[in-house]
């Protein structure tokens, strides 16, 4: 009796023992990939993140529109509403989550490329997951990609970086979220990047929803202070010295508040000064809103940039907003 009665405590410590480390295994950060889709970020068994990035589908035009670059989805920091768009939306669904492009480059002596839109041809594609890395404090993991012509011939090689934390803005738990970029030509040749704010740089989509609120729910925070409801501003290239316009340009940082599944988030969005200048700003009462730069890259000066969002529920003040963009560039 005393033998089993031993034992069967000895199996019970073991089973708890297990389970104990099955739990720990899922507090904080883990990449769960399903190969050829997407990669998923998980923390403490919820969704964060999910980079997606399948290869090239031309079987149909909208196998396509959902494969022609890659991106990453964020969810709300509770794990429980995803907060950007995806393919097939209804309202521009080139716009995929946070993502990366120009409409306007040219290389190769004239060849012209758009990676914004990815049409004539044209797209980026993911082509090895080079590293991954996760922890109880923080995830990240860089991806080549390349960027296509309309030949269907790569004319850029990137590695593009996403780092995630776990961070608090008082006492709002929120994801902070670094965006890296390296990019190099494919050959000896230049390659120019250009476009306009709409459509070309960093740029962060919320989710479809937004689109078809009625009034608008959406409002920009800015150095300035709070805009109103469905307010935007914008750089315009045919009026470049307008007021609008100046307000538009190197802007320290920029932030969306936005209601996504009936509650309201903000999305904060940060320029590194070591980013190409001047940049330009987009504004758009759907959702989606980001700079853009002109820069000309070589082997001997690949283009690297730099830029952090910062996502939680609720609003910000212009100074806690100031106060994380100091942070971002004073981190070394």
């Amino acid at each position: 009796m005393r033998v089993s009665a031993l034992l069967i405590a000895f199996m019970s410590a073991s089973i708890a023992l297990s389970a104990g480390s099955v739990a720990q295994a899922t507090d904080g950060f883990e990449w769960k990939d399903t190969p050829g889709d997407h990669l998923d970020l998980l923390y403490d068994g919820q969704p964060a993140l999910r980079y997606m990035y399948k290869a090239l589908d031309e079987s149909s035009p909208e196998a396509r529109a959902a494969t022609f670059k890659p991106y990453h989805h964020v969810w709300s920091p509770d794990g429980k509403t995803l907060l950007t768009n995806g393919a097939g939306a209804k309202l521009y669904p080139h716009h995929h989550g946070v993502f990366y492009g120009f409409n306007k480059c040219t290389y190769g002596g004239g060849k012209e490329a758009d990676v914004w839109h990815c049409t004539f041809g044209c797209y980026q594609q993911n082509e090895k997951l080079l590293e991954q890395h996760a922890d109880a404090d923080g995830a990240s993991h860089k991806a080549a990609i390349d960027w296509h012509g309309k030949d269907g011939k790569a004319f850029a090689h990137e590695q593009r970086e996403m780092a995630v934390k776990r961070g608090t803005n008082g006492t709002v738990e929120g994801w902070q979220i670094d965006f890296r970029s390296h990019l190099e030509p494919a050959d000896q040749g230049d390659v120019h990047l250009d476009g306009d704010p709409q459509h070309a740089g960093f740029h962060f989509r919320a989710a479809q929803e937004i689109a078809d609120q009625k009034p608008p729910q959406t409002y920009y925070l800015r150095t300035t202070g709070k805009g109103v409801l469905g307010g935007t501003i914008n750089w315009d290239p045919k009026s470049p010295d307008s007021e609008n316009s100046k307000k538009a340009v190197n802007r320290p940082w920029n932030a969306m508040s936005t209601v996504v599944g009936g509650k309201r988030y903000t999305i904060l969005y940060i320029d590194h000064p070591d980013n190409p200048k001047p940049a330009r700003y987009s504004e758009r009462e759907y959702g989606r809103f980001g700079s853009y730069f002109v820069a000309d890259v070589t082997k001997d000066k690949p283009l690297d940039v730099k830029y952090r969002l910062w996502v939680q529920p609720g609003e910000m003040t212009v100074k806690q907003c100031e106060d994380m963009r100091d942070q971002f560039v004073n981190a070394k």
